[in-house]
């Protein structure tokens, strides 16, 4: 709370003086001995006092918000070794959601593709239940998706966000709760702080940092998600990115991470094998059987692609009313998947 102290030099005062408390011990002429202390910082430092933190500490007990400082036990070990870690963060939900075992963060754009937005929540889904925590930012688009498949499944899944936990609007409190109930959502700024444009790249190193690994999932070249990825190989994570069609420029940012190194990945059992997490997690999962030769035809043909209704007909060799009421079956059990303009790919259970 103190202006012109920051995460590096905050965490620089605290290994000098030994701890945060006492550094509020130290004289005037003491603090400018340190590099980088100057003299507005240490008249910052002179006029502050306990009464505003303690009325924040006294909020944050009375909405059922943990603040959990670097010190402590729950606080997450991949984020603590970070230099520009953030000194606390403000905690809903299960603390120990913040130090899975196997996270991944998932980003993407918010004006997210239909297909995008299955993908992310389909993939997120998959791996929860396979006892992966899932992390990002609870932002419209891939991110909401992600966090939504993520509750389809049994891990926990961590929210990252951009503004005080307090400072949500009625929809994204129930969000809160939602993600809260099955995981956490966390934030670095003070409860009542409001969402301003300079919070997100800053919330988008903590996604970068809290997880073994990020997933891109649709990114143009300038977005936030680009960013997040950045910020994971700076901290030496792994970034994966998946493909899309070269005439949509929201593909464009995770084409240039995969011509730079990034790993390709077309398929959610390729994500948890490349990350060596297959053999650990997965689960005992019975495949859909197809009820006659026309279904396993349908399954067979968008395994491979996804299809227009008129282009699914002709690669089953039958006509439109012939085919309806079996992919009307294979929808209703959530085997196949609609999507906008008459198009089908497979759905989560098949």
């Amino acid at each position: 709370m103190v202006r012109g102290i920051g995460p590096r030099i905050g965490r620089e005062l605290i290994s000098i003086c030994g701890s945060a408390p006492s550094l509020w011990t130290l004289s005037p002429s003491r603090l400018r001995e340190i590099d980088g202390v100057g003299p507005k910082l240490v008249d910052a430092l002179q006029k502050s006092t306990q009464n505003s933190a303690l009325a924040i500490t006294d909020q944050c007990y009375k909405n059922n918000i943990n603040i959990v400082c670097l010190e402590d036990d729950h606080y997450p070990e991949p984020l603590r070794a970070c230099e520009d870690a953030p000194l606390l963060l403000f905690v809903k939900g299960d603390l120990s959601a913040l130090n899975g075992r196997q996270m991944l963060s998932v980003v993407g754009a918010r004006k997210a593709s239909r297909e995008s937005r299955v993908i992310a929540r389909r993939w997120s889904s998959y791996c929860s239940k396979r006892g992966v925590t899932i992390v990002s930012g609870m932002a419209y688009g891939v991110d909401a998706a992600a966090h939504g498949g993520a509750l389809e499944g049994e891990a926990s899944t961590v929210a990252v966000l951009g503004c005080g936990l307090m400072a949500l609007t009625e929809s994204q409190q129930r969000q809160v709760e939602a993600i809260a109930a099955q995981g956490c959502v966390i934030s670095e700024y003070l409860p009542d702080l409001t969402a301003r444009a300079e919070h997100f790249p800053q919330r988008n190193r903590i996604i970068a940092a809290l997880s073994q690994a990020t997933l891109v999932i649709e990114a143009g070249l300038k977005s936030g998600s680009m960013i997040t990825a950045g910020q994971a190989l700076s901290y030496g994570r792994e970034v994966l990115a998946v493909p899309g069609s070269v005439l949509n420029d929201a593909n464009a940012g995770c084409h240039h991470l995969i011509r730079d190194g990034a790993t390709l990945i077309d398929s959610a059992d390729d994500l948890l094998r490349h990350l060596g997490w297959t053999q650990q997690t997965e689960k005992a999962e019975e495949s859909y059987l197809p009820a006659d030769e026309q279904e396993a035809k349908i399954l067979s043909v968008l395994r491979c692609e996804i299809m227009h209704l008129d282009g699914l007909a002709d690669a089953c060799g039958l006509t439109v009313t012939e085919l309806s009421p079996s992919l009307l079956a294979l929808e209703l059990q959530g085997v196949i998947e609609r999507l906008p303009g008459s198009r089908y790919s497979l759905g989560g259970k098949s």
